[in-house]
Formats: C-alpha cells, structure tokens, sequence
C-alpha cells in the first residue's frame, strides 16, 4: 500500500498527537521522560512491522518531505547558535567533544573485538560501531557503499542500515531513563533543577528547551526566518556537491549547518539578529515531524534479520553507551544537573542522531527545568564536530593491519 506525500504528512501528525496521548497516559512513559515523537513513532513502526508479518501487507511512505525537514532542523540550530554565547560554553564545549571522541572509539575497538571473537569480517565491527551508530543511516550508507565496493563486503549498506535503525531506537529510549537514574543519583525532583539551580542554566529559556511553549511571532518574522531556512538550505546542499569526493567531504546537514551560522552571526554583526522565536517555531515543527517520519518508516523486519554477531555487537554497544554515559560523560561534565540533561542528549546521538538528542533532553528539561548550556553545547558537538571526528576516526581505524 503506497501513501502519498499527502498522506505521510497526514500520518506523521497523528503519531505526533498519538505520542502526546501516549505520554500523558501511561505513567511509566512520563516516569522514564521518554520523548513524545519516539513514544508515537515507535508504536505506529510496529504497526507497520504487524501488517507485513501477519497481514503480508507493506505499507510504502512518501518520505520526500523527510530530508527537508531535517535540513531545516538542521538550519535552525544554525540560525541559532550565537558564537559569542559559545565562547562562553567552550571550555565546556571542548570536554565534552573530548568524551564522545572517547566513545566513538571505544565503540570501533568493541565492535572489531567482537566482530573477531565471531569470526566474521572485522568491517562489521566498523558497521556496528561509530559508522552508523554515531554517524547514523546517511553515514552508515555511505560507508557501506565504501566497504562493499573497495573491500568486498556483501550486503554492508543493508547492514549499516538496520544497524542505524536500531540505534536510533535506542538512542530515542535510552536517554530519558539514563537521566531519570542520575537525577536519583544528584537527589534531585521534578522542578528543583529551576532555572539558575546549578550556576550555569539561564532563567531565560534556550530556544529548543520549550518545544510546548507558545513562540510569539509575526508573519514578517516568520518569513524572514524562511528565507534564511531556504537560503540555508540551497547553498548548504550546493557546497555539499562541490566539496563530494574531496578530502572535505562533509554530510549535507552540516553544510547547512554552517551556512546558517555564518548568515546568523553575520547579520548580528549587521544588527539585524534572526528572530529567535520565529527560528523556535520553526525548528521545533520540524524536528517533531522528521521524528515522526523517521521514526514510523522504520522498518523493523531489518533488525529481526540481523545475524547473531552484527546483534550481539549492538547489545553490546547499548550496554556500553549506557554504562559510558553513567560513569563517564556525567561524571566528567561535573555530575550536576546540566551533565544529566547532557548525558542524555549523549545517549541520544551516541546511538542514534542529533534529533534524537534534542528530544531526549526536550523531554528531561520538560520535567525537571532549563538547562541553557546542555542546549548551548549538544547540538554544536551533535551537528558538526562529531561529524568531522567520527570521519577521521574511521579513516584511521581503516589504517590497520586487520584490514588489509
């Protein structure tokens, strides 16, 4: 059954409204703070995944709108991400780039360690490890066209998909029970981590922190912010082209990603800065709906197909990510509230993507209060250095002996 754009857009609103319906419902989804567009999502990919086992039916998305919404996702936490803030987080900045470049390794010296214990071709522990847990589907596709045309490995962009697929899964699970324990741990409840309770958090909020609250805006504002969204979006794809295949190569989004921040910051230096409300609106819609999107055209029959080995390495690499961001990322970003709410936007790229990092910390700071250097720090380190690290990080992997 194939649903026109039309269609997908329609579903993706419903899963939105059923996440919400969900959440507010079952208490153990609120107790976890699991993100309402995951909740729903998740449900609506299972019953896709039970019309084409039982039913034999397969239900066929138009996901064109998909990669624009991410795109401009991406372009608003551009527009947002005022340099002159940042050099306030950098110190903070910087140790946290230095924890994930820390797990991204661990997960690649996991993954071929077993990958080896199995048997089978180390490149799967590559698969199962920074390639697409950290780097994602486009990442995980990209390098699996890579292993399969430069070193003979069959069926790697299908397995680097559903390895893909399963992160973000569990990226999207793992991040609010992750917080709920650590918040157990600093003995803090719903509304004591109030704005200002740690030092660092900002009475006003961060543009993503408030995903429900009211954007007061206008249609001025609200088109200007398009138009940089689309500018953004349209030099970003085309530098993206120019640089493919070059030493530079960088994904899309992270093109978009930088396009944005310079048109940001170089209008703030024009005085003329972004409407941040407008950029809120905006990015909080699409982030929502790619969510959704992303999430209810998984194709769930992939993971069940996996082999024993590629699986195992994913558990295994879940049971890492959970005990790395308890004992590591939380500890070395100061054990305090901030460090929770960063911990969980870890677990969420960590595993899966920056969206999925976003709403995981949307849903603890929904609960618990702002966290402004969480927002300031995450989505930079999430869009662009991990990127940029993840990509040298597998290079210098490729370099070793075992693979040659």
């Amino acid at each position: 059954m194939n649903v026109n754009v039309y269609g997908t857009l329609v579903v993706a609103s419903l899963v939105l409204l059923g996440g919400q319906w969900l959440v507010a419902a079952v208490p153990v989804l609120r107790k976890w703070t699991i993100p309402e567009p995951v909740a729903g999502g998740i449900v609506a990919a299972l019953i896709v995944f039970g019309l084409h086992s039982f039913a034999h039916m397969d239900v066929v998305f138009d996901t064109s709108l998909q990669a624009p919404l991410m795109l401009a996702f991406f372009a608003t936490i551009g527009l947002n991400a005022n340099l002159a803030s940042l050099k306030h987080g950098g110190p903070v900045l910087v140790r946290f780039l230095a924890v994930v470049v820390a797990l991204l390794v661990l997960q690649n010296v996991l993954g071929i360690a077993l990958a080896m214990a199995f048997g089978v071709d180390p490149l799967y522990g590559l698969l199962g490890g920074s390639v697409s847990l950290a780097g994602g589907h486009g990442t995980g596709a990209a390098w699996g066209a890579v292993f399969t045309e430069h070193h003979g490995l069959q069926s790697a962009t299908e397995a680097a998909i559903a390895c893909a697929t399963f992160g973000l899964i569990m990226g999207g699970i793992l991040g609010g029970p992750v917080a709920q324990y650590l918040m157990k741990r600093i003995g803090a409840q719903a509304g004591d981590a109030a704005p200002g309770a740690t030092g660092t958090a900002t009475p006003e909020p961060y543009a993503f922190e408030e995903p429900k609250a009211e954007q007061p805006t206008t249609p001025g504002a609200f088109i200007n912010t398009l138009t940089l969204i689309a500018i953004s979006l349209a030099v970003g794809d085309a530098l993206s082209g120019l640089i493919a295949g070059t030493v530079f190569e960088l994904p899309t989004f992270v093109c978009v990603l930088f396009v944005a921040v310079l048109l940001a910051n170089g209008l703030a230096l024009l005085g003329r800065p972004v409407a941040e409300h407008a950029v809120a609106l905006i990015g909080n819609v699409s982030l929502a709906l790619f969510l959704a999107m992303a999430l209810m055209t998984l194709r769930l029959w992939d993971l069940a197909s996996l082999a024993l080995p590629v699986f195992t390495i994913l558990a295994a690499q879940t049971l890492l990510m959970v005990v790395y961001a308890i004992f590591v990322t939380f500890r070395v970003m100061g054990a305090n509230y901030d460090a929770v709410v960063l911990t969980a936007g870890h677990c969420g790229f960590g595993l899966g993507a920056t969206p999925t990092a976003i709403a995981n910390m949307q849903a603890v700071t929904a609960r618990f209060g702002h966290s402004h250097l969480a927002f300031l720090v995450v989505p930079m380190v999430a869009a662009f250095f991990i990127d940029i690290a993840n990509a040298i990080a597998i290079k210098l992997f490729l370099m070793l002996p075992i693979f040659h």
